[in-house]
């Protein structure tokens, strides 16, 4: 990205020849680190580490611009390019280029559809039903809650999509989960290393590879019991082996079906466990937040002990709930964009040169001013229909943009409402004295070391 003359993009203080903005890095929680930074510099500002050049945008209306698929497409930036080793070219961490990538989206576009939801609304209440009885044994206790819904997220899709248990919430073996954390964790804490820190992380490289090799093996493994089997499922991985791409006729291949379950299992995994633990931290932080859900929750028609599908749809507070959770911690802080061809940002002010890139940081977007006067605090009730209508609809974003957003949306805001419906019901919560919310990141957001005593109602 390049300016007119007389147009100067805001940069960090204390930058340094040839380090560039070295300072101004935190490993730990870059993103976070960048909303600090936007709320110093404004909606558009630049940063250079040892000469390559980030331009990290927060304006709703930049955003707006970014957005536009006629102009702009999405753009695997290091992050993502380092997951790939884990990834490879499913619908995440593929290149625009790459065939298997629009295949993978089309053949697996219907088992997204209305009729697909309805089946996985089952599975949803069944996992939700074991994660109460797990926490009934543990009435009283301090819970790590984040990591039992790591558990509750994992079953759901694994069972919903692959037909496979992991048996989270009866074997104490936590260690997909495990490994999965660490390699998101290690491509975040690497992805802004020096080239003289590679040497330091030979121990970590040596890990990840492990991990990687681990998870590679689980998932073949989930695979070749699937091929085995005779009979035929209505789920998304008999959609991968046995239907054609609409447009080659052609299967897909049997590493890129590994790429493409890992890619569910790991983003559907993080992401909604991490929207469910910081909705629970402010249900446990705001009582009439809670109140509000737990009316509306025991107003539904509960049928052996679960909620319908079409209930779910009804459930519009608690829904609001979710959306405000994804806003001020958007499961996925930010995504890039790069320009199609060459173009410009804000009428002309911001030229781009085709190819050129940006970071659209989405915690910075979720606290635009067109958000109000008091976006910092947490508020469902901005998404009531009314509110929801005076705010350009570019300015949410939790989910990504354009053909490349995130195919598995309705599936993660169907479990994330009747999860925490089902929670609610069942139980008050409480946070452990003193606890203040530390976000962690790895790639995705979560709240670290949060744990709560769970109360039966």
């Amino acid at each position: 990205m390049r300016h007119n003359v007389g147009v100067t993009i805001p940069t960090p203080r204390f930058r340094l020849p040839v380090l560039g903005d070295v300072l101004s890095i935190d490993a730990d929680k870059p993103t976070q680190r960048e909303l600090e930074m936007a709320a110093e510099l404004g909606p558009i500002f630049e940063r250079k580490i040892l000469g390559h050049r980030l331009i990290v945008v927060s304006g709703a209306d930049l955003v707006a611009e970014l957005n536009d698929e006629s102009r702009f497409a999405k753009f695997l930036a290091l992050p993502h390019r380092k997951l790939r080793a884990l990834g490879g070219d499913g619908l995440f961490t593929a290149f625009n280029s790459e065939p298997n990538w629009g295949a993978a989206h089309r053949i697996l576009m219907p088992g997204f559809s209305r009729e697909a939801m309805r089946r996985y609304h089952k599975v949803m209440t069944d996992v939700a039903f074991e994660l109460v009885e797990h926490w009934n044994t543990r009435a009283g206790r301090s819970i790590d809650v984040t990591a039992d819904l790591n558990k509750l997220t994992l079953e759901n899709m694994a069972r919903a999509g692959f037909g496979y248990s992991f048996d989270a919430f009866v074997r104490n073996d936590d260690e997909f989960v495990a490994a999965i954390v660490r390699i998101l964790g290690y491509v975040n804490r690497t992805s802004n290393d020096m080239p003289f820190m590679r040497v330091f992380r030979r121990g970590d490289r040596i890990r990840n590879d492990r991990d990687i090799a681990y998870v590679h093996g689980v998932v073949d493994e989930v695979i070749e019991k699937r091929i085995l089997d005779d009979s035929r499922h209505d789920d998304l991985l008999d959609l991968m082996l046995h239907t054609p791409d609409p447009e080659t006729g052609e299967l897909l291949d049997r590493v890129n079906i590994r790429h493409q379950v890992l890619t569910f299992l790991v983003a559907g995994n993080e992401t909604t466990a991490g929207t469910l633990a910081f909705a629970l931290y402010f249900i446990a932080t705001h009582p009439d937040v809670a109140a509000k859900v737990r009316a509306e929750v025991d107003a539904q028609h509960w049928s052996a002990e679960s909620v319908s599908y079409e209930d779910v749809s009804k459930m519009r507070y608690t829904r609001s709930v979710v959306d405000e959770t994804l806003r001020l911690w958007p499961s996925a802080p930010g995504y890039f964009r790069k320009a199609r061809e060459d173009t410009s940002l804000a009428s002309g002010r911001y030229p781009m040169k085709a190819g050129e890139w940006a970071f659209v940081l989405t915690l910075g977007l979720h606290r635009d001013p067109v958000w109000g006067a008091d976006p910092e605090q947490f508020d469902p009730d901005r998404f009531s229909p009314e509110r929801a209508k005076s705010r350009p609809a570019q300015a949410y974003r939790p989910f990504g943009t354009g053909m490349r957003g995130c195919i598995g949306r309705q599936f993660a805001l169907h479990e994330s409402v009747l999860t925490l419906a089902e929670l609610v019901r069942a139980f008050d919560f409480e946070l452990d004295e003193g606890y203040e919310l530390n976000v962690q990141e790895s790639l995705t957001l979560k709240p670290q070391n949060m744990r709560m005593k769970v109360v039966p109602r």
